[in-house]
Formats: C-alpha cells, sequence, structure tokens
C-alpha cells in the first residue's frame, strides 16, 4: 500500500503504484508513472510523462521534467534483473529525456547521485556511477558505468566518459569531448582524444579561490605534467613543497589514488 502525504498533488491521469512513498507537497503531473519502490521526497515535482522507477529514491526538492526516466534498469549485458538501487540527494534538476540507471549486483547495486545538480536535457547517467554535488551535466552528455564525478564538475554538451574514469572536483570539460582517462581535480580538458589543457581558473575564481592560491596551483600543475619524471613521480616529490595548499594535496591525492583508468595529461592519447 502506498504512503501519500495529504499534502501531495496527484494528476487523475498519473499512475502511482502501490508501495510507493508520497511526501509533503509532491506534484506530480499527467501521465507520470512512479513504480511500486519508489520514494520521493517533500516538495518533488514530477513534470507530466515522467518516470520514476525500480528500488529509487529521490531527494527533497528535485523537478523531473518531461520523457524523463530516473530509476531504470542498468543498461548492462550482465545484468540478471536483481534488485539495485539508485538514491539521488536534494534540489536535483533532470531535463527532458534524461536517463539514470540503477547499479549492478556486481559491484554494490547502487547508484549514487548528491545534491544540487543540474543535468540537462537527454543526459545519462549509467549504471553504478557516483556522482556529487553541485555539478553540471550539459545537452547530451553521456556517463558510462562506474564514472566518478566529484563535486561542482561542470561537463559540456555532448561529452562522454568512459567507463571506471574518475573526473575530479572542480574540473570543466569542454563540449564534445572524449574523457578517456581520469581527469585531476580543477583541470580543464577539451577534445577528442580529450587533452588536459590546464586549469579551470574560472571556476576557481567564481569560487572565491584568491589569485595568489591560484598562481600556487599553476606552479605545482607545470611542476606535475612538465617535470623530468612520470606525472605520480612529479607529483609525489612535490608533496612536501605544496602541503599548505588545500588545492594542491587535493590534486596530489586524486594522483595517489588507485584508479581503473590512467591520468589525463597535455599528451596522453595525442595522435604523433
Amino acid at each position: 500500500m502506498s504512503t501519500i502525504a495529504a499534502s501531495a498533488s496527484i494528476h487523475a491521469m498519473a499512475v502511482v503504484e502501490d508501495g510507493a512513498v508520497i511526501g509533503e507537497n509532491v506534484k506530480i503531473g499527467p501521465f507520470c508513472h512512479v513504480g511500486p519502490k519508489v520514494v520521493l521526497g517533500d516538495n518533488v515535482e514530477l513534470l507530466a510523462h515522467a518516470v520514476v522507477a525500480g528500488k529509487t529514491t529521490i531527494g527533497k526538492g528535485c523537478r523531473i521534467f518531461p520523457m524523463a526516466v530516473v530509476g531504470g534498469d542498468p543498461q548492462s549485458v550482465h545484468h540478471g534483473g536483481e534488485e539495485t538501487v539508485l538514491t539521488v540527494g536534494d534540489n536535483c534538476t533532470f531535463r527532458e529525456g534524461v536517463t539514470v540507471n540503477t547499479g549492478t549486483a556486481d559491484f554494490g547495486g547502487q547508484t549514487i547521485v548528491g545534491s544540487n545538480n543540474l543535468f540537462l536535457a537527454n543526459s545519462h547517467i549509467a549504471h553504478d556511477c557516483r556522482v556529487g554535488n553541485n555539478v553540471i551535466m550539459s545537452n547530451n552528455v553521456m556517463l558510462a558505468g562506474h564514472v566518478t564525478i566529484e563535486d561542482r564538475v561542470i561537463l559540456g554538451g555532448g561529452c562522454a566518459v568512459h567507463q571506471f574514469t574518475r573526473v575530479g572536483r572542480q574540473a570543466f570539460v569542454g563540449g564534445l569531448s572524449a574523457v578517456s582517462y581520469d581527469v585531476i581535480p580543477y583541470g580543464m580538458l577539451n577534445g577528442n582524444p580529450g587533452l588536459l589543457s590546464g586549469l579551470n581558473v574560472v571556476g576557481m575564481t567564481r569560487a572565491g579561490v584568491d589569485r595568489a592560491t591560484i598562481h600556487t596551483v599553476r606552479r605545482a600543475y607545470k611542476a606535475i605534467f612538465e617535470g623530468d619524471g612520470s606525472i605520480r613521480d612529479n607529483a609525489s616529490a612535490i608533496r612536501d613543497e605544496y602541503a599548505d595548499c588545500e588545492q594542491v594535496v587535493q590534486i596530489l591525492d586524486f594522483i595517489a589514488a588507485e584508479s581503473d583508468r590512467a591520468l589525463s595529461s597535455p599528451t596522453r592519447g595525442q595522435k604523433g
């Protein structure tokens, strides 16, 4: 039996299956479909023809636009129909045609999306992804399975992110880019193949990072990617020198972390 708050507004031509949990002041428009294991938090709005399926929890204040399908089964040949999960934080917007899949059983069975995110038309979040907070995915962005997108990342229109790839905090990926390798925090990547082209200085400035700190991060960036050793050796060598700079430490920790993918650089993947 569904649990529906008295203040919820559900159009007569919407379908809310038995078992769904509908919070206070939720609005569900015509021709929407809400599955039996869905939880909609307070003040969620589903516009006409939106679908929320699977074992999916949608946080407070989210808006889901027409033809979006949130909580669909993973698009994986290994998926055998197991019950898996999608969890979405608060105040996210899913524009027209967005698709977000639940996880797969072999990898913990969970896709996680944070809060205050904007997913523009026809963007896609595949199974087992981890998306942070304050992320913007522009139109037609495609995340393959197991991708990690950290906080404040901006992904330009039509870019594609390879499975198991990480995109670090406040990185910027240009439109139509192919993201085949991990992108460092505060990095800027463009092209196909995607090449690291410096730092997201505009984003750092907008986030309140002062000019002196930006110059410090730039020096560290040059030491990492223009030094004589490997990227990881260079990063390790400068750790003590930059221990007092939070942004550089985030980059160094990202580089040092285990990953299934190599690191993007100004040259990796470039045809020579």
